[in-house]
């Protein structure tokens, strides 16, 4: 269940700036974009344990951002354990921290959560914190995979994320323990 999320356009929030360091969530972001395009979100043999959809996406949005004359770099994170932005280590997040000190903003690629880790990592780091996606939903689709290892998603559904507004729905129990 990836969630969903749209580009948002960050040019007036880069104005003026000189440097930002993109911060990506390497999953609901990447399965957004591979969906998007119509693409395998990992395709094993050819390039491992990267998104090419999403890879071309970081790129993309690097070369607009050089056009405004902002330079960029990417905080990688390679490993399957830290691609879960709103999951990292303190380790992790004390290593954005130190980049981050680098830079005049941090464009997040994920959603509130990823977002929300960004700004908590990088509050003493004079960074200002940029949100580069917004959820619009939960994505619900049929995982495939196909010869030789690309994984794919199929008939994918975006649902809405819905708030439940006075209690409607909650059981006795959800009423009595979570207030």
């Amino acid at each position: 269940m990836p969630i969903h999320l749209n580009d948002l356009d960050v040019s007036s929030e880069v104005a003026g700036l000189s440097s930002a360091l993109i911060v990506p969530c390497n999953m609901c972001p990447a399965v957004t974009i591979a969906v998007r395009e119509e693409k395998p979100f990992i395709q094993l043999f050819r390039s491992f344990l990267k998104s090419v959809p999403f890879e071309q996406h970081i790129r993309d949005m690097q070369s607009q951002l050089s056009k405004n004359g902002v330079k960029t770099e990417v905080f990688k994170s390679n490993l399957p354990h830290q691609w879960f932005v709103c999951m990292w280590t303190s380790g992790r997040r004390k290593k954005l921290r130190e980049y981050a000190r680098r830079y005049e903003a941090a464009i997040v690629l994920g959603c509130d959560t990823a977002t929300e880790t960004v700004r908590d990592s990088v509050k003493s780091a004079n960074c200002k914190v940029i949100e580069g996606m917004e959820v619009a939903g939960f994505m619900n689709a049929k995982l495939k995979v196909r010869l030789p290892c690309d994984v794919t998603f199929q008939d994918c559904k975006i649902i809405p994320i819905t708030q439940r507004k006075n209690g409607e729905g909650k059981s006795d129990w959800h009423s009595n323990h979570w207030q």
